[in-house]
């Protein structure tokens, strides 16, 4: 299981740094026999405005069934289980390379009590969730309008 924060600062990645560190990654795992982070899927998280997010979780192969969305004690977790799709000996495939992963995940984010999931949709194998920031109204800023008393007499 893969635990992420919810955090609402952007993350800084560098391409030739993450491929040394899915190396490291792997390695490690080797050794220790846990399973490395990067099989976990890739997800993308955006800020569409002050208060509306988008999480999008790479879910190729993947149905509707094989996955499932749980919010408890401000924690959502994802998981994916793969099933294998019986073909009834109709077809015998001869695999050349098989580079699309379709193993089990869980994926774990921690929430601010304010986040709240308004929809989750799964559309050409991207899961996206949207998320609603909730501002209490006595948190909103407050416009004063300043009165001319001299416009009043």
């Amino acid at each position: 299981m893969s635990y992420h924060s919810f955090s609402l600062v952007p993350g800084l990645y560098d391409d030739m740094f993450s491929d040394r560190f899915k190396q490291i990654d792997n390695m490690f795992s080797r050794l220790t026999g846990e399973k490395p982070i990067s099989d976990i899927p890739n997800y993308d998280l955006i800020q569409k405005n002050e208060t509306n997010y988008e999480l999008i979780v790479n879910t190729a192969g993947y149905e509707e069934e094989d996955l499932d969305i749980l919010v408890h004690n401000n924690k959502l977790t994802i998981t994916g289980k793969y099933q294998k799709k019986i073909n009834n000996g109709k077809e015998n495939y001869k695999w050349l390379h098989r580079g699309i992963k379709r193993n089990n995940f869980s994926l774990s984010f921690n929430l601010d009590n304010r986040i709240r999931v308004k929809t989750a949709k799964i559309i050409l194998g991207l899961l996206t969730l949207n998320f609603e920031y909730e501002i209490p109204e006595q948190e909103k800023p407050k416009k004063i309008k300043i009165i001319n008393e001299k416009k009043m007499f």
